[in-house]
């Protein structure tokens, strides 16, 4: 069976289809990856790949978007425009490469196609050469109510994105509520980068790994000045993973590493500061550690709330970290709880290789 797995050109949306694909590749299939920008340049696990959007630049897309919705630019950033933007932003996003991924379809001539809610020019492409189209959450917003957003974007009225013949949904129900569809364990993809000995064995003190976006811009607040201002007064060691900019001098319980695999580290962390992607929520639950989500942009404030309201972490804006919320993050047995609780519920899930013995039926 030959396999077409479709994201938009950004890491944060094809690595959480990587675990499908490899399944895929591991049970005989062949699977060709289509997407660009920096997507391209994470360890695919030697899955081959095609690069859709040569010169893809996000940040010009979204430039543009904002200024021809100066109403909506405050809302968004805040993280409270719903849907209203992000169908703009990644109508005008995949109207740039969905010529490209039909003509890569009809070339290639897979048997199925996989894409994610923002990468919708996967599901045109299914349509175009009439073979099943699987729409595969990566998030944790609704699959059907992003895919209709960006439809509905003018850069994209005009393409038929057609019914997925099926969905496959990763967020845990007790997160999200039940959804409709396959369900699947949603499996990290760290998508590269070599891991410290010391970060792979628990520390003589509790952990806090922090992480940040892989989309440059605004991300609602960078929260490692008040992390660094608040480390002396928490007993806690604080890793910061890839931080930006120039930092100032670093108290003895703060330190730095470069792009490392998160689901290697996280099962050695006591808890997980960052930005909010979906991802990283994912992530930090699949490791069973208390989250601290800074609400940001996009669904970044939506993700924050959702685990809150499940316990199994905090939603705190970056001015306002201090010692006093570290230390609950790293004390609150309630927190640690929950988390634990959503780990083993998201064990319980179907692995990939499992959907993909009943996708297979689709062909």
């Amino acid at each position: 069976m030959r396999v077409l797995i479709v994201s938009a050109p950004l890491q944060g949306h094809l690595l959480p289809l990587l675990p499908l694909a490899l399944a895929w590749r591991d049970a005989g299939h062949d699977v060709l990856v289509a997407s660009g920008g920096d997507a391209l340049t994470v360890d695919l696990g030697g899955l081959a790949a095609h690069d859709v959007a040569p010169g893809f630049a996000f940040g010009r897309i979204a430039g543009r978007v904002l200024l021809r919705h100066p109403l909506l630019v405050r809302r968004e950033l805040a993280g409270r425009a719903g849907t209203a933007v992000v169908g703009e932003l990644f109508g005008t996003a995949n109207a740039t490469f969905v010529d490209a991924v039909v003509a890569l379809a009809r070339r290639e001539r897979p048997d199925l196609i996989v894409y994610e809610p923002l990468g919708v020019a996967g599901g045109v492409a299914a349509e175009r050469i009439g073979v099943p189209g699987v729409l595969q959450e990566n998030n944790l917003f609704p699959a059907a109510d992003l895919v209709a957003a960006v439809a509905a974007s003018g850069p994209m009225r005009r393409y038929g994105i057609g019914t997925p013949a099926a969905t496959i949904t990763v967020p845990p129900p007790s997160l999200t509520g039940p959804r409709p569809g396959l369900p699947m364990r949603a499996v990290p993809y760290s998508g590269g980068g070599e891991v410290p000995d010391w970060l792979l064995r628990a520390g003589e003190r509790p952990r806090i790994i922090v992480s940040r976006s892989t989309v440059a811009g605004p991300g609602g607040g960078d929260p490692t000045a008040a992390i660094i201002a608040a480390a002396p007064a928490v007993d806690a060691e604080i890793v910061l993973v890839r931080p930006s900019g120039r930092l100032p001098r670093l108290p003895e319980n703060v330190r730095t590493v470069g792009r490392v695999p998160l689901d290697r580290v996280l099962p050695y962390a006591t808890a997980y500061l960052h930005h909010g992607g979906s991802g990283s929520v994912l992530g930090g639950l699949a490791a069973g550690v208390p989250q601290l989500v800074v609400p940001g942009p996009g669904d970044r404030r939506y993700n924050a709330e959702l685990v809150a309201r499940r316990g199994a972490g905090l939603s705190v804006e970056a001015r306002a970290i201090t010692p006093n919320v570290l230390t609950r993050l790293v004390t609150d047995v309630a927190l640690r709880k929950a988390a634990a609780e959503v780990r083993d519920e998201m064990a319980g899930m179907p692995a990939p290789s499992a959907v993909v013995s009943e996708l297979t039926a689709l062909q």
